[in-house]
């Protein structure tokens, strides 16, 4: 069967199991992780360690397995305790400390010659937290990244009971608004073989469709769009749910650099991030809040997204940097460096 009908029998057989992941399913996780209850998330705070408490059940609830349980697990691995890569944190400046965690769960890979590769999905849990003042002070961050985190939450849901080829880690990043600082680190103490790793899917702010160029339904962005092959696959596996998935010709390159995917790029592993919106209406702004998010929409995105992942976790080939486009050298060069050439 040639490749291209291969995955379109393999999205067909999958697409029905996403219809679990609906609107009601999405808003019950926001309510939480964007609740004044979690004040913002900030990096490091009680409300943080709520939302990674929180994180962790659901992927128990899941199915998913620790890292330390899943195949070609580093022992050397610092920091791992059930789902948690534990680490200190220290600001000397907004005078804080404290333990901070990324989640991190797993479904193992089935194919004995391809389970000790990697396809991750991530997204951040941190926010802004509070402000001084008066009247509504808290960073909710319902869209950034309390969506991402749901879209997260949802895959891994939808996932349960699969058998991938590939080993699939479902992760959340603490310190994302400090400058990628939870990605940085995991990136620093992989927990899983970077050689190993064939792509990062990231997920940013697929909640809100009020994009300020315009209403954004039934398609998503994807970062660094032609600078991997990516975007190829994620936009096969989205046709069937009627999802487009388009390359914004200003933004696309800028926001490669400004979100987690940046942190395993810079290492050499193919990763882009993926959003509804770049910019919208209380981006940053204490007015990121749950009832502000189209739950129809998000419920239809991240079907596709879980539709991408899975196909992913199953190719024949892993995603390729585009040696072709010069602004992809820097990656492509680390990458063969990683590899072996």
């Amino acid at each position: 069967m040639p490749a291209v009908l291969a995955l379109a029998a393999l999205i067909a057989q999958t697409s029905s199991d996403f219809v679990s992941i609906t609107p009601e399913a999405i808003l019950a996780h926001l309510k939480y992780l964007a609740s004044d209850e979690l004040e913002g998330r900030a990096t490091p705070s009680a409300g943080l360690d709520k939302a990674a408490g929180y994180i962790a059940a659901q992927f128990k609830k899941a199915g998913l397995i620790p890292p330390s349980e899943a195949p070609g697990f580093d022992k050397s691995a610092t920091g791992i305790d059930g789902y948690f890569q534990s680490s200190e944190f220290e600001n000397r400046r907004t005078k804080q400390t404290g333990t901070v965690r990324n989640v991190i769960g797993v479904v193992p890979g089935t194919d004995e010659k391809l389970k000790n590769s990697y396809v991750l999905i991530t997204a951040h849990y941190d926010h802004l937290g509070k402000r001084e003042g008066e009247g509504d002070t808290i960073y909710n961050g319902a869209n950034d990244d309390g969506s991402g985190v749901v879209g997260v939450i949802e895959c891994a849901r939808a996932l349960m009971g699969k058998k991938p080829k590939r080993s699939i880690v479902f992760m959340c990043f603490w310190g994302e608004e400090l400058g990628m600082r939870g990605s940085s680190y995991y990136v620093h103490h992989p927990v899983f073989s970077l050689k190993d790793t064939d792509v990062d899917l990231n997920i940013e702010q697929i909640g809100r469709t009020d994009d300020s160029e315009g209403p954004r339904v039934s398609e998503y962005n994807v970062t660094g769009f032609d600078l991997d092959d990516l975007a190829g696959t994620l936009s096969t596996a989205s046709k069937p749910f009627g999802v487009k998935v388009t390359m914004h010709p200003k933004l696309s390159t800028p926001y490669f650099y400004a979100s987690d995917n940046i942190s395993f790029a810079s290492a050499g592993v193919p990763a882009n991030t993926v959003s509804t919106s770049y910019e919208f209406p209380d981006y940053h702004g204490v007015g990121d809040e749950w009832q502000k998010i189209d739950a129809k929409n998000m419920a239809l995105i991240v079907r596709s997204l879980c539709s991408g992942l899975w196909s992913l976790a199953n190719a024949d080939q892993p995603v390729r940097w585009n040696e072709d486009n010069e602004n992809a050298k820097q990656f492509v060069e680390k990458w063969k460096a990683m590899r072996g050439g």
